[in-house]
């Protein structure tokens, strides 16, 4: 599989990525720099977590207009898959690439611990290996994940079923701590219209391992290996 990361100046991640990716795809993702304007021919495209451009102005608004974006951009538009990470998340909805924003977390507060999603759609090439209701424990790393939505697009996500994953109490059952930024409706992660770019704040990345703590990432790295080779 031809995969590509997108590398920007703040971005802390994108070496973790690259060496679980590399493991599960069985071929690592090359490093692309964000001056960069043109991509060669991929089947996925990485944008990693970290603070790029120090989170200026808001988180991912400057990298949203680095020069590889347009190429992103164009890339997306043509089917190329493309996921993005915590910041990368970020990225995606201010380059329009995902409805929505990502908002100061609720309680004001850098979040740093391990979550448990719930798979809410197996119906993308990021989550075949997975079933809905399946829960995930992974861990998020953030000051700005606090998905937000007007009522009308948060149904129209809903309807479409585009909600990829939401916060779940896991198995202490303990919904108070569930959510962990204030997202609305729990929403952990997203799908655009045509079902291939996913935009998630946890670090599928950081859970592949068994030093990890959790291996349950790697579902997404291999049904992605699986389904656009």
């Amino acid at each position: 599989m031809r995969s590509a990361i997108i590398r920007f100046p703040g971005a802390s991640r994108e070496r973790e990525l690259q060496a679980a990716a590399g493991r599960l795809f069985g071929k690592a993702p090359s490093l692309v720099w964000h001056k960069d304007s043109a991509l060669p021919e991929l089947d996925l495209i990485l944008l990693p977590g970290g603070l790029s451009f120090g989170g200026y102005l808001r988180p991912g608004a400057i990298a949203a207009r680095a020069p590889i974006m347009r190429e992103v951009k164009r890339q997306a538009e043509k089917g190329v898959a493309v996921i993005g990470i915590c910041n990368g998340f970020q990225i995606l909805t201010e380059a329009g690439l995902l409805p929505g924003a990502l908002l100061r977390n609720q309680n004001l507060k850098f979040v740093c611990r391990d979550v448990h999603l719930r798979v809410e759609t197996d119906q993308a090439p990021f989550l075949h290996r997975y079933r809905k209701g399946d829960e995930l424990r992974m861990p998020v790393a953030h000051y700005d994940g606090n998905y937000f939505a007007e009522e009308a697009l948060l149904k129209q996500l809903e309807d479409q079923d585009r909600v990829a994953f939401r916060y779940a109490a896991g198995p202490d059952g303990n919904r108070a701590s569930a959510n962990p930024n204030g997202s609305a409706r729990d929403i952990a992660g997203i799908l655009s219209e045509n079902r291939r770019v996913l935009g998630m704040m946890a670090h599928p990345e950081a859970a592949t391992e068994p030093f990890h703590g959790s291996t349950d990432g790697c579902g997404l790295f291999r049904a992605m290996a699986e389904a656009l080779s």
